[in-house]
């Protein structure tokens, strides 16, 4: 597999061609940032502890029957994807009361939810990537309600399995956003990445194992997602 042309570089990656039209070169930076990239730093090491925790992520997410565009990490800060035209929605799925939902209604953070509830954010930079509901992503031509209802169940699915791996290295699954989008085919399927940057972790003492630690200033970001590495492959 040769690397092509750059197709697309964001706040955390760099997506180049392939000799193969169907597949993307996908390299993780070591760049961190916050508040919709308003802060932003270099953070030596932590393209590579991303790259793998997603990789392994993903990994068990197929085992599991779950699609998505993941076919192999070809590096430790590189992998090959399936190429798909990303759904420009971040679907949210929280646990418990914590971040922005927390500030949004005055909550103490930590409570865990009755049902896990799902909110969907609107994909753009430009806009600092707004709540919307899915009157506005029908409007928007974003999905249609069939396509709502089954990334909403797809979501739910794909909690349970990721809380139980969390849960299975003493790690609990406060809240995540992850990514769609669709193939050749026309199929929806699991796109981006899994990794401590977009999902908030707590371990048995409620310390942060994501990055919360980068963006409250709680100490080394590389030295929380290096732990997270480790114990996932122990498992």
């Amino acid at each position: 597999m040769q690397k092509g042309e750059l197709l697309y570089e964001g706040k955390a990656k760099k997506l180049y061609a392939t000799d193969d039209e169907n597949v993307v070169w996908v390299e993780y930076l070591d760049q961190a940032t916050a508040l919709n990239g308003l802060r932003k730093e270099q953070i030596i090491g932590k393209s590579a502890l991303n790259n793998q925790i997603s990789s392994i992520m993903f990994e068990k997410l197929n085992a599991k029957g779950i699609k998505t565009d993941f076919i192999e990490m070809i590096s430790k800060t590189e992998q090959l994807n399936e190429k798909v035209e990303i759904i420009p929605l971040e679907v949210v799925l929280r646990n418990r009361v914590a971040g922005s939902f927390a500030k949004r209604f005055g909550l103490e953070e930590g409570e865990v939810l009755r049902n896990p509830i799902i909110e969907f954010y609107y994909k753009s930079d430009a806009l600092d990537d707004p709540f919307i509901n899915d009157e506005h992503v029908k409007y928007l031509g974003i999905a249609t309600d069939d396509e709502i209802a089954d990334l909403k169940k797809e979501t739910l699915k794909i909690n349970e399995i990721v809380k139980e791996i969390w849960a299975s290295i003493d790690l609990s699954l406060v809240d995540f956003k992850i990514e769609f989008g669709r193939n050749k085919a026309g199929e929806i399927i699991l796109a981006d990445e899994i990794s401590p940057d977009c999902t908030r972790l707590w371990d048995k003492e409620g310390h942060h194992m994501d990055k919360d630690v980068f963006r409250r200033n709680l100490g080394s970001l590389t030295d929380v997602y290096d732990e997270v590495l480790r114990r996932l492959q122990g498992v």
